[in-house]
């Protein structure tokens, strides 16, 4: 790697086989299933696309780089891009370790606040593919992922996004939460982790699946998040009805 570049390497161990958590990690049903939706096709030099929202501009296309099932896999972004390198390796038990590598970065000043905030919401991702592998192995989600941006500091935000829903700043872990706005859709679900800027739930409402509740970004000017995965034959109807809502309600509370 050339002297003005890093990479974030991060490992988490997930529940399936080397081929399970292949499928989770490298097709594009798997990756959307807990990180944003992919399409990916299923070969070394074959295309890809990440998709961050509805317009064009937050659609991301690259290509697989390597493609080793089920050990390793290597997207790359394209021109610019980041490239993303995935390695599997069996442990007993029926479990797996993950280790992933997001390259490319620079160095100095510029890049820390991007370094950082990539490396955070990395580990909420790895968060999320272990609940899918744990609970929600084999299955398929479907994403809803409203976010806006609010002018306060992260603290101001995360005060303000827990006080409108009605959701308890520190809740515990294990504890189970619900949304008692009047003017949001359901959302309830048992707290698996939790800090001063985010919430990952395990859902029982409005369907199955996890959810997490975030603010990210330093500064006068915040990225706040409600994303939620949902399985069971209701989540496409469920997320069409109800993500547009959620993706109002953000807009319409962002603190004045």
């Amino acid at each position: 790697m050339p002297d003005d570049q890093r990479s974030i390497v991060l490992e988490v161990e997930v529940a399936g086989t080397p081929e399970e958590v292949w499928q989770a990690i490298a097709t594009g049903p798997g990756i959307s299933s807990w990180y944003v939706p992919h399409t990916v096709e299923e070969r070394a030099g074959g295309a890809m696309t990440l998709s961050f929202g509805d317009g064009p501009d937050m659609q991301v296309a690259g290509r697989v780089v390597a493609w080793d099932p089920p050990r390793r896999v290597l997207f790359d972004g394209g021109d610019g891009g980041l490239a993303f390198e995935w390695l599997v390796e069996a442990r007993d038990g029926g479990r797996c370790l993950v280790r992933l590598v997001n390259a490319v970065f620079g160095t100095g000043p510029e890049w820390d606040a991007q370094y950082d905030g990539m490396a955070q919401g990395w580990k909420m991702f790895l968060l999320n593919l272990q609940l899918h592998l744990e609970h929600f192995r084999g299955q398929v989600a479907t994403a809803m992922l409203p976010t806006a941006m609010w002018e306060v500091p992260a603290h101001a935000a995360w005060a303000a996004l827990t006080e409108a829903l009605h959701l308890p700043a520190s809740p515990a872990i294990g504890e189970r939460v619900v949304v008692r706005a009047t003017d949001t859709p359901t959302l309830s679900g048992t707290v698996v982790d939790a800090a001063g800027w985010r919430l990952a739930l395990l859902l029982d409402g409005p369907c199955p699946g996890t959810a997490f509740l975030a603010v990210e970004g330093t500064g006068e000017q915040v990225s706040v998040s409600i994303w939620s995965y949902l399985y069971g034959p209701d989540r496409a109807v469920v997320a069409a009805r109800e993500a547009p809502h959620w993706q109002r309600w953000l807009t319409e509370h962002a603190p004045s």
